[in-house]
């Protein structure tokens, strides 16, 4: 079965490994073009485009595959590369461009996406950062069929795994692109044999997972703890929940909730305690204790490391305060 596969990410090439290594055949690799990063800026092939270089696997690295959009050059390009390629499945997850209709129609099988939620649940962009934030008890994968919609397909496989108390985006993207790469396989196999069974999605329970924007970083200190801690470990490892003290924008990378009721004199954000275990700040209900800090261009430290260099004194209040009654 020959298989063209599309993604950018790692979350992306586990899947590509994955295919690789079970005898699929991937006469080419689709992935969005280079991007500057790292403190030099300079110019750095995807996760998926080193891995496709590494099997000397063909890649196509095109702006737009709309073939009426701003660059219908790099959509013509892609479209005879496709062609070229034959593929009888077109395998999707965390591309990044949208499939126009002719890439959907083109494939015999179709065009397969590896979702990391439970679908409906959490269509869109941020899917493993939404679930942590909105406290889910599990997510997993949906490998779906495409179609014009935004991730509306219908769906071909999906397996859930609880949601820890100590996930991160970062813990939780590794577990879900393993159980990925292993249920696009098995879908595959499935298709190959003709035992595929599509179903639709649920009509109730859809919502959207819209991409991580910068500005969610800075912490409310109004919001309950609970709220807090989560969007801590739902930004970890991009982009951070931040907070700022005199100016000083710090990174806050682990928390704990502490029981607290907070007196109307005192501000959200204020430190109540330091110690060795953490900086304990007052928040709209509770209070979270920080356990993990990080100074803009530091390192993450330790509560009782980060405080030998950064001195904090109970009484302060950490980003804007804000009182509830």
């Amino acid at each position: 079965m020959n298989i063209v596969f599309a993604g950018t990410p790692e979350f992306a090439s586990v899947a590509l490994a994955q295919l690789l290594a079970a005898g699929f055949r991937v006469p080419l690799v689709l992935t969005q073009p280079d991007r500057p990063a790292g403190r030099g800026m300079q110019l750095q092939a995807s996760a998926v485009k080193q891995l496709a270089q590494a099997h000397d696997i063909p890649v196509a690295q095109p702006r737009s595959l709309r073939l009426d959009g701003k660059y219908p050059q790099d959509a013509e390009a892609a479209r005879a590369a496709l062609q070229d390629a034959r593929p009888d499945a077109m395998v999707v997850a965390a591309y990044g461009l949208i499939l126009p209709q002719w890439v959907l129609d083109l494939p015999r099988l179709g065009c397969l996406n590896i979702h990391a939620s439970l679908l409906p649940r959490w269509r869109g962009a941020a899917p493993i950062h939404r679930a942590i934030e909105a406290g889910d008890a599990e997510t997993g994968v949906t490998i779906m069929q495409m179609d014009a919609g935004l991730d509306t397909g219908p769906m071909l496989l999906t397996e859930a795994t609880p949601i820890l108390a100590h996930d991160t985006t970062g813990t939780l993207h590794d577990r879900l692109a393993a159980l990925g790469a292993r249920l696009i396989v098995q879908a595959l196999q499935l298709a190959e044999a003709g035992q595929l069974q599509p179903r639709p999605q649920p009509e109730q329970g859809g919502c959207y997972a819209p991409k991580i924007d910068k500005a969610e970083s800075l912490i409310d200190w109004a919001q309950p703890a609970a709220v807090i801690e989560r969007r801590i470990r739902a930004f970890d490892p991009f982009p951070g929940a931040s907070t700022t003290l005199g100016g000083t924008v710090l990174k806050l990378w682990s928390s704990e909730i502490m029981s607290y009721q907070r007196p109307s004199d005192v501000p959200c954000g204020q430190i109540l305690s330091i110690d060795d275990a953490g900086i304990t700040v007052a928040c709209g209900t509770d209070a979270l204790r920080l356990t993990l800090l990080q100074r803009t261009g530091g390192k993450r430290l330790a509560a009782a490391e980060f405080l030998r260099g950064f001195a904090l004194q109970p009484g302060q209040v950490l980003g804007t305060a804000s009182t509830v009654a």
